[in-house]
């Protein structure tokens, strides 16, 4: 059995298909995408390394990957008995019912109301982010500012640990790829950093970064500005 952090060579265009619906679980990801490190963060995190990651060349995609695995043609997807799931939260919940480890979604029905409102903001997030990212750097604060806040508060929601439930659940996983990269981004091109005069974010990151499942999972930050600066370039 492989090893927990081991993943396969990118496959581009030119490479073969692993031997696919031969009863091995695999996860597709693309190195430097938020949404399948979600999915990537929670496989590690259960110690499910019976799935093989599989990462995929999103800019030389295999024409196998749409033909014969994923016909949306994207990460995450996940091959398990014998069908192809995709959609990263979709995944988060299917990893945590259909297999072993750490339960990342809570039983406490305190806990998990407030685990559904926080994922439902996921969105407003990252939409808000985009928005400022493409903005003046004056209007940064007040496009991206509130949904910042907005984290702040919810971290102080629970007092049994640091995370946004208390403990490390699914909803730090669904938030901790992308604000891994605004907090690489924001400071980089707009002069902005986006643990000023909120603690609880900053403590937040630093306990993210104390979890292998997550840390094995960290895209190249000048990877990251490269695909942000391409962003910002193509609004010019």
């Amino acid at each position: 059995m492989a090893a927990l952090h081991s993943i396969l060579p990118v496959l581009n265009s030119k490479s073969e298909p692993p031997p696919l619906f031969d009863g091995t679980p695999r996860l597709y990801v693309s190195l430097t995408c938020p949404y399948a490190q979600r999915v990537w963060i929670a496989r590690n995190y259960k110690g499910l390394n019976q799935i093989q990651i599989v990462p995929i060349d999103l800019q030389d995609r295999p024409a196998w990957y749409k033909e014969k695995v994923y016909p949306a043609n994207k990460v995450p997807s996940l091959e398990h008995n014998g069908k192809v799931t995709g959609e990263s939260l979709d995944l988060l919940d299917y990893l945590d019912n259909n297999f072993e480890g750490p339960k990342l979604i809570p039983m406490d029905p305190e806990k998990k109301e407030a685990a559904n409102e926080l994922l439902k903001y996921t969105d407003t997030l990252t939409k808000n982010a985009f928005i400022a990212f493409s903005k003046p750097d004056s209007g940064v604060v007040q496009e991206s500012g509130p949904a910042f806040d907005y984290l702040e508060s919810a971290l102080g929601k629970f007092a049994d640990g640091p995370f946004f439930l208390g403990q490390f659940s699914v909803v730090d996983i669904a938030y901790a790829p992308f604000v891994e990269r605004f907090q690489i981004v924001f400071p980089r091109f707009k002069n902005y950093d986006i643990t000023d005069d909120r603690p609880k974010l900053l403590k937040w990151i630093e306990e993210l970064h104390k979890i292998d499942a997550y840390t094995a999972t960290k895209a190249d930050p000048e990877k990251i500005v490269e695909t942000y600066k391409k962003r910002l370039v193509s609004r010019l």
